[in-house]
């Protein structure tokens, strides 16, 4: 028991204070524990708020996107196929020619002769071949006779072709319809065999190559539409006709060829052109680019909400880019994209969407 007396009267009030301020002070603590609680609370209770932009996908057809370069469709050198003396050229530089046209005329010096002369040969060893024929069924010529008279018509037989070649090389004629691109002779030239005499371009239709990377060439299907933009901003428009089946080694790319329709003749053989090759159309998403980003993975993506306006990430490929935007697939038919705020907030928080017209 305390002896109060023992202590005397200071010292005992001196205690009370002290034992009064803890009990003051122990409840300061407890008021101030419980208003921070409820500020606390209140804070987590406000969502961030996220501008929001809903987004429907669209049927989209990608395309590859190389350089290329227009040649004719075909394009040879006639030349000279027997020795002989131009006697008049036909076309001129520039002229427009169908299939068989004749091109030029050279001498034909002893060949009519030598036509006629075959020929002849070649009657007389068919009377031959008929007459051993007869007395062969007689029995009255061996087999071997027949067989060297059967001989001798097939010889003379070409001969007379060999002949008619040789006459009907003097007058070479088109080989396909085209357009007159180089003219090597002029009249009374003298040609040996071998000789280019004119050059010929079919240019009506073209054919325009180029090579597309390995990543993209799994893509490619023949008969593919094709638009070829040519340097002067126009367009021509043809279809795929042709995929090399191996890389090439150094370029690790694969050759592929284009059929162009050039109706109007328009002279861009040899020039360079853009191709655009147009793969199968699929449903994507146009966006503008500022909206993609990389998650933790380093994969490409945009963020969007859910429909009870959770953060989703979704990882998407791009099928062609632009200044204006992207095309890319991989987002469900409808997105709500975040168009603001998507940097201060994390896959699965739940926000507060606001609408574009609203920027508060």
């Amino acid at each position: 028991m305390l002896n109060i007396k023992k202590w005397g009267s200071i010292p005992l009030a001196v205690v009370c204070v002290l034992l009064l301020a803890l009990w003051l002070l122990s409840g300061e603590v407890r008021v101030s524990e419980s208003e921070r609680e409820e500020v606390w609370d209140t804070r987590d209770a406000e969502l961030t708020k996220v501008q929001v932009e809903t987004l429907d996908a669209t049927l989209f057809q990608p395309e590859v996107v190389i350089q290329g370069e227009l040649t004719p469709w075909q394009r040879v050198t006639v030349r000279a196929r027997v020795e002989g003396t131009v006697e008049s050229v036909a076309v001129a530089q520039g002229d427009v020619v169908e299939k068989d046209d004749l091109l030029l005329q050279l001498s034909e010096e002893s060949r009519p002769q030598e036509l006629d002369r075959a020929e002849a040969e070649l009657e007389r060893a068919e009377a031959d071949l008929q007459a051993a024929s007869r007395l062969r069924g007689e029995d009255l010529a061996s087999q071997s006779e027949y067989l060297n008279r059967k001989a001798d018509v097939s010889a003379a037989s070409a001969a007379v072709r060999e002949a008619e070649l040789a006459l009907e090389r003097t007058r070479p004629k088109a080989p396909f319809p085209g357009t007159v691109n180089r003219r090597e002779i002029e009249p009374g030239d003298q040609v040996q065999p071998g000789e280019p005499l004119i050059e010929l371009v079919q240019v009506d239709r073209l054919k325009v190559t180029g090579r597309v990377p390995q990543q993209k060439a799994t893509e490619l299907r023949e008969g593919q539409s094709v638009l070829v933009d040519l340097l002067d901003g126009s367009r021509l428009q043809g279809e795929l006709i042709f995929i090399a089946s191996a890389a090439d080694p150094e370029t690790r790319s694969f050759r592929v060829e284009a059929e162009i329709d050039n109706p109007e003749r328009r002279r861009v053989a040899g020039s360079s052109a853009t191709l655009r090759i147009g793969l199968e159309p699929r449903l994507a998403t146009y966006i503008s680019p500022a909206h993609l980003s990389l998650n933790n993975d380093g994969r490409l993506g945009v963020r969007h909400l859910d429909p009870e306006d959770r953060v989703l990430f979704s990882t998407v490929r791009l099928l062609s880019t632009g200044t204006a935007g992207a095309w890319v697939d991989g987002l469900p038919l409808q997105t709500r994209l975040i168009t603001r705020g998507a940097g201060f907030v994390n896959e699965g928080d739940t926000v507060q969407a606001v609408p574009p017209a609203n920027t508060e």
